[in-house]
């Protein structure tokens, strides 16, 4: 039986530095090709072939995300640390982080299928985890829309769940108008400035190209830090040049700095952020998975940046 993705209306968005959304007709899958139920060409170019699994390990919370939200949790044995706190994997064993893998903690799970983002590793985990013969399917992880729903029809497919993976990714796609919708009403797109984490005095930031940076621009705020490429320190002299009205933290996902280390910072302390109360911790795991909760994560921070809209 042959599937392929869905071909609706549904406007998709490109993130840019500056602005929110662009709408653009069509569903962009590329990079995923649908053979049949249980086979595709995953985001690395590798042909993945899983016939009805069972026991899935899943590793990067998007990964997670999305199995459950297929209805599907009860077929995952094993998650990553990025996972923990998803709805329905209170219980299950925690294979360890997803950029520090080791390959005999996954394989102790006895999994018929392990889901992965591209960002998992080491690279030399994942190709031993390729070479013991368990089917492994990488996702994309480009912070787009058309990147979660690239997400979702490649495990739909893995999971033979079209039906399941066409119906979440449109409510992905009506999510994605509806607040681009609300973001074009928005009159001042504040300075904004990601922190990721604070450490010795020194700020980490999320600068362009980051999931950071394009969820900035999902809720209506221009990225101070758009000079920086990744998620790199952000110096003193640069909070000062451009100094920002609005701070978001990372209030889940092991990096954290928390609002009294902000307020007490001699130079974040200056900032109209911080005299107008507005640094706000967010769920970073939902925020920047760029999974099925992204966009409501996203939303949620444009009604704290913006009030009613």
């Amino acid at each position: 039986m042959s599937h392929s993705p869905s071909h609706d209306s549904t406007a998709t968005f490109y993130v840019t530095r500056r602005m929110a959304l662009a709408a653009v007709v069509g569903t962009l899958f590329g990079g995923i090709t649908r053979a049949s139920a249980g086979e595709v060409t995953d985001a690395a170019g590798q042909a993945v072939s899983a016939k009805a699994p069972r026991r899935i390990v899943t590793i990067g919370s998007a990964a997670t995300e999305i199995v459950v939200a297929l209805g599907a949790g009860d077929r995952v044995v094993g998650i990553d640390t990025t996972s923990k706190g998803i709805p329905g994997t209170e219980n299950l064993p925690d294979i360890g982080y997803m950029r520090a893998l080791a390959a005999e903690g996954i394989l102790a799970q006895t999994p018929d299928l392990i889901i992965a983002t591209m960002d998992s590793g080491p690279r030399e985990v994942i190709e031993a985890l390729r070479q013991s013969g368990i089917p492994l399917a990488q996702l994309p992880i480009a912070p787009t829309i058309e990147s979660i729903r690239e997400k979702i029809a490649l495990i739909g497919t893995l999971l033979d769940l079209p039906d399941a993976a066409d119906t979440l990714s449109k409510d992905i796609g009506n999510k994605a108008q509806e607040l681009a919708a609300r973001i074009a009403q928005v009159k001042h797109r504040p300075k904004a400035l990601f922190i990721l984490g604070m450490a010795n005095g020194r700020i980490t930031v999320g600068g362009h190209g980051t999931a950071a940076d394009a969820v900035l621009a999902l809720a209506g705020a221009e990225n101070i830090a758009r000079d920086v490429e990744g998620y790199k320190p952000f110096s003193p002299e640069m909070v000062v040049a451009e100094p920002p009205e609005a701070i978001i933290l990372m209030s889940a996902g092991g990096h954290g700095a928390d609002t009294s280390r902000i307020k007490s910072n001699d130079v974040l302390s200056a900032t109209p952020a911080v005299k107008a109360d507005a640094v706000f911790a967010v769920d970073g795991s939902a925020l920047l998975s760029f999974g099925p909760r992204t966009l409501d994560a996203a939303a949620e921070l444009a009604q704290r940046l913006h009030g009613s809209i």
